[in-house]
């Protein structure tokens, strides 16, 4: 059973930064297509943020470009978003994905969800 499991959500004030962490387990990373993020902002729908394919290729969001940076740990099969300069509009809910084969079957799996807001 895939679960992934968050942290590094909070309260912090614009311009500040937040480190979110998302550790898979249940999963082999040879077997992992994209490690990523996304969020939903209240009445917004859910977004990519960023996305790390198996690969190494980064994609963002052009709205957190120069911002966020996302990074893995293969071998702890985490997946990390490093928020630097972050504005109110980042305030959202964060969701961990992770797209890969597990138990024979191709899924996309979303963690819990942290929440992230920025105080103007």
């Amino acid at each position: 059973q895939v679960q992934l499991v968050e942290s590094g959500g909070g309260l912090v004030q614009a311009g500040g930064s937040l480190r979110l962490s998302c550790q898979a387990s249940g999963i082999i990373f040879r077997f992992i297509n994209t490690m990523g993020w996304y969020r939903q902002a209240p009445g917004k729908q859910r977004e990519l943020v960023a996305a790390i394919a198996n690969g190494g290729t980064r994609n963002y969001a052009d709205s957190v470009k120069g911002r966020f940076t996302i990074s893995r740990d293969i071998v702890q099969t985490t997946v990390f978003l490093q928020m630097n300069s972050l504005k109110p509009e980042d305030t959202a809910v964060y969701y961990c994905n992770v797209d890969g084969y597990s138990s024979g079957s191709y899924r996309s799996y979303w963690g819990q969800g942290t929440q992230v807001t920025v105080s103007s």
